[in-house]
């Protein structure tokens, strides 16, 4: 697929997009999956395809289907969302490679503090003036300060799911 992707503002439906989490807890045994019911976005495409936005998630609004779960992970324990209520990805480059593969450069900020991290994403849909990206990449939790492990239950990386659709504003 050869993606051509116009210039301009572009804004996220959030109500044909999610983003979702999973991890293996328990020594590996059981899979916690979440995921945000409240999000925004937007992001901008230069002269020459260069492009920069941001992705902001609601940490409240991370449902794993469990409410005695959803308030500890939302806890100084976990995300701490008193203090940090969103997670954000800022977008600092995104480049098209063979086709319908992105590769994105941002700041994903957790709790306060802030990490380089880069991805790769796919153009899962253009259509348009909307395009659809999906992505699946690992955050290590650890090195956002998300370290609570009682009785080393938590291990690896958690995995992080998303489906973004972006339409086009005119101007």
């Amino acid at each position: 697929m050869t993606v051509a992707v116009e210039t301009g503002t572009w804004q996220l439906d959030t109500g044909a997009s999610t983003v979702g989490l999973r991890h293996r807890t328990m020594w590996g045994l059981v899979t916690v999956k979440g995921a945000f019911a409240s999000f925004v976005g937007a992001g901008e495409v230069g002269p020459g395809g260069s492009a920069s936005g941001t992705l902001t998630l609601d940490v409240t609004s991370l449902d794993t289907k469990n409410a005695k779960r959803d308030a500890h992970l939302r806890s100084a324990d976990f995300f701490d969302a008193e203090n940090h209520p969103e997670i954000t990805y800022a977008v600092r480059a995104a480049e098209l490679r063979d086709g319908d593969t992105v590769h994105v450069s941002g700041q994903l900020t957790v709790r306060g503090v802030s990490r380089p991290h880069t991805l790769t994403a796919q153009v899962a849909q253009v259509d348009g003036d909307a395009i659809t990206l999906a992505a699946e990449f690992a955050v290590d939790r650890e090195e956002f300060g998300l370290g609570w492990n009682q009785l080393g239950m938590m291990r690896g990386l958690t995995a992080v799911t998303a489906t973004l659709r972006f339409t086009r504003t005119v101007a």
